[in-house]
């Protein structure tokens, strides 16, 4: 399942840098707008401490985690959706992806020129989604030009569908997003086609900086929540029910290359309790409707990615074609009372190995063998 995330934002305001946290891969991350034209790409592991805990147990030779995929999107601007900047350049990359992570700066730092002047992450987002907005807007009209004829001679899809681009335009008029919208199954079929931008999930990324004057902390000491900018922020956020995480790119593409105990030992010199990036990955991952199951042997332990509510054969899938055809039964434990019964054999002694049908639905760390 090839799944990915776009990082977009306005130029300066950390996407590349924490790309690189993310990623560990090298990509420009100059002080200056446009440093990064074309996409840059990085595969990325979705933290999961389950699988080397049941690699010791079953003796696994390798373990194999989920994933997920980033994608560097240079830094839109202010009329991107009419050819400024790198303009649809940059909007065909992000129709690509499944959804997007929106960086946003929320630190003053006077040596750090932000595109507008001034540091305000709400009149940021305002800026960004208008363009992805106006951008949809485009391709809706165009659509409504294209299915006109179809309309005027009673095409029963067409004019559903022209019904639909009419409920978007108002949307847009709004200025709001399209995924703040519902459809049902047969108007999602209709819509599919459009790739609206705006349909997307998203997930905005807070982005910090340690030794500058970070909004979420200003104002503390006078037993504020942060500074006022900062409050505007988060009670959007809590209005319109979006997601959002709080990063350090900075460190943490500093912690980059460093591992294990000696990562946990330099983030706390820098005072860096929270693991931003595994907080972003995992909140990627569920912002796409994702969870994980496992399978564990002497050869290898692997996390497999499936979208929430999927029945056993379909999981299967994510191992090979073949299992949802030929899908016999499943052999299923749960990850907490596999590691308390110690091995698959305890666990079948007390009861709780539990065989499964075509219509189980599974569930995240569920541990799976199927039988085709």
């Amino acid at each position: 399942m090839s799944l990915s995330i776009g990082i977009v934002g306005l130029p300066n305001v950390g996407k590349s840098t924490l790309f690189n946290a993310i990623t560990k891969k090298s990509v420009p991350a100059e002080n200056y707008p446009f440093c990064t034209i074309d996409p840059s790409v990085g595969v990325v592991a979705v933290p999961d401490a389950r699988l080397e805990v049941l690699s010791k147990i079953s003796g696994s030779k390798k373990l194999i985690p989920a994933i997920v995929e980033f994608v560097d999107i240079a830094g839109l601007v202010k009329g991107a959706s009419s050819g400024e900047g790198l303009g649809n350049a940059f909007l065909s990359h992000i129709r690509e992806t499944d959804a997007i992570a929106e960086v946003v700066r929320i630190y003053e730092n006077g040596e750090l020129i932000h595109v507008e002047g001034t540091i305000d992450p709400l009149r940021d987002i305002e800026i960004i989604n208008m363009e992805l907005i106006l951008a949809d807007m485009q391709t809706v009209e165009k659509r409504s030009q294209t299915i006109g004829r179809d309309v005027k001679r009673g095409d029963k899809d067409a004019i559903k569908l022209q019904g639909l681009l009419d409920v978007f335009k108002k949307n847009f008029d709004e200025g709001k997003l399209a995924n703040t919208l519902s459809f049902d199954e047969e108007e999602t079929r209709l819509i599919k086609d459009l790739h609206l931008i705006t349909m997307k999930p998203f997930l905005y990324v807070l982005n910090k900086q340690s030794g500058g004057k970070n909004l979420d902390e200003m104002n503390l000491s006078a037993g504020q929540a942060g500074d006022e900018r900062f409050q505007k922020l988060i009670e959007y956020f809590k209005k319109n029910n979006f997601k959002y995480v709080i990063v350090d790119a900075k460190i943490e593409d500093e912690l980059k290359d460093f591992e294990g105990e000696e990562k946990e030992i330099m983030r706390k010199e820098m005072n860096a309790n929270d693991n931003g990036v595994d907080n972003l990955i995992k909140a990627g991952y569920d912002l796409l409707g994702l969870e994980t199951y496992l399978t564990t042997g002497e050869v290898e332990t692997r996390a497999w990615t499936i979208k929430k509510g999927s029945t056993a054969p379909v999981a299967g899938q994510a191992i090979h074609t073949d299992f949802k055809d030929k899908f016999i039964r499943a052999e299923v434990v749960a990850y907490d009372d596999l590691v308390k019964a110690g091995n698959y054999v305890e666990a079948k002694t007390r009861g709780l190995l539990r065989t499964e049908g075509k219509d189980y639905i599974v569930k995240d760390g569920d541990v799976i063998e199927f039988k085709i």
